[in-house]
């Protein structure tokens, strides 16, 4: 029997994990702590839904089929502010917008590889990234990352062979939180340069970096667009998940191949979260800025807390944009602690197994946070129940 694309790969892992939920009633002084998933889970503020409401009401195109690669102000705004964040030349032809970052990535994909091509993925991996690649047929090829949760370019370079068509990284990274130095990312850069291969560089969570200034130079570079593919989500910026408004940066050529793939999947992006998506760019400068110091803040409160986990084993692996991944001291897998988690602490976290190949030796031990929607005593909260656990 024919296997099909779909049962190539796993199931949705958040899907799995709420099924974890079925039959346990959470009593109202200790609800459940849901930490498996990141995504904002308020509504765009108020200025915001009251322009797409607007929209809705007196724009009449919006509610009609658009241009496949997305409006062109919206194109035109995104090359504009990412070229001033980043140094570099940037135009709207080489801008679409898609139907959330997943899609950007499937299109990405699509424009870059062939039946049984390879793409090299850090591991732990961004779950959606790796069933992409199951469903379209391409090797994923595992780059284990060292202990500080960074890739090796030394260690990708070895991997490459005449059917890898691409590098795809994450930064800040999901799973792991951390967050790629500018060098790292360039080395990196100069590989895929070097050996004819694309650079996918995933930044859905950008706007929550720690640093200060652009987290890399790539676009600074005049031959970027041979090389880079950047992705982009505007969903965890503006609170936009359930309109899917993503991006994708690249050469205007390859931006024509996945022009192709787009318009056979959804025609042309949610049209009015993509004006959602420029009022934000435009107006939400300053409110998107103190979202960021809130989330900054929450991760340097996990930092402050950790050491009440450390003292019973638990090791901080990695820490940054809306995640933070543990090492966990339990003699169990993850794969059995995250279901047990639920049951006696009213917590809902996704296990390492779910991000690595089913052979990663580390997975069983490694445990992802998803922190950005609790509040400094959701964290606190959080660090009360894990450090009330029986000893491993």
């Amino acid at each position: 029997m024919t296997m099909t694309r779909t049962a190539a790969t796993f199931l949705p892992p958040v899907m799995q994990a709420r099924g974890w939920l079925e039959g346990i009633t959470f009593p109202p002084e200790r609800p459940l702590i849901n930490v498996s998933q990141a995504a904002p889970v308020e509504p765009p503020v108020r200025a915001l839904r009251e322009a797409m409401a607007e929209v809705a009401l007196n724009c009449d195109a919006a509610h009609l089929y658009g241009p496949v690669l997305g409006l062109a102000e919206l194109r035109a705004e995104l090359a504009r502010q990412s070229a001033a964040r980043y140094g570099g030349r940037i135009g709207a032809e080489q801008v679409a917008i898609t139907a959330g970052c997943n899609q950007a990535f499937t299109a990405a994909i699509a424009a870059l590889c062939g039946e049984a091509d390879e793409v090299i993925l850090p591991t732990p991996w961004y779950f959606n990234h790796k069933m992409w690649l199951d469903m379209a047929g391409v090797n994923a090829l595992a780059l284990p990352v060292a202990g500080d949760m960074l890739p090796d370019p030394a260690r990708a370079a070895a991997l490459i062979t005449p059917r890898t068509r691409a590098i795809a990284l994450v930064s800040p990274n999901n799973p792991c939180g951390v967050e790629y130095p500018a060098d790292l990312l360039q080395v990196f850069f100069d590989l895929a340069r070097d050996r004819g291969i694309a650079l996918i560089l995933d930044e859905t969570y950008r706007d929550f970096h720690s640093r200060t200034g652009a987290p890399h130079g790539l676009f600074a570079q005049a031959d970027w667009p041979d090389t880079l593919i950047q992705l982009y989500s505007f969903s965890k910026s503006y609170r936009l998940t359930g309109h899917r408004v993503g991006a994708m940066i690249a050469s205007a050529a390859r931006l024509a191949e996945a022009e192709k793939f787009l318009d056979t999947v959804t025609i042309c992006p949610n049209q009015i979260g993509q004006h959602a998506a420029l009022w934000g760019m435009q107006n939400l400068g300053d409110w998107l800025a103190g979202e960021r110091q809130e989330i900054l803040s929450r991760r340097a409160h996990i930092a402050a807390q950790f050491p009440r986990l450390a003292a019973r084993g638990w090791q901080l692996l990695g820490l940054g944009g809306y995640f933070a991944y543990l090492q966990h001291p339990f003699s169990m897998s993850s794969a059995e602690l995250a279901p047990w988690l639920v049951r006696e602490a009213g917590i809902l976290a996704l296990p390492g197994t779910m991000f690595c190949p089913v052979d990663d030796p580390g997975a069983a031990g490694q445990l992802r946070i998803a922190f950005a929607n609790l509040d400094r005593g959701g964290i606190s909260g959080l660090f009360d129940r894990l450090a009330a656990l029986p000893s491993a």
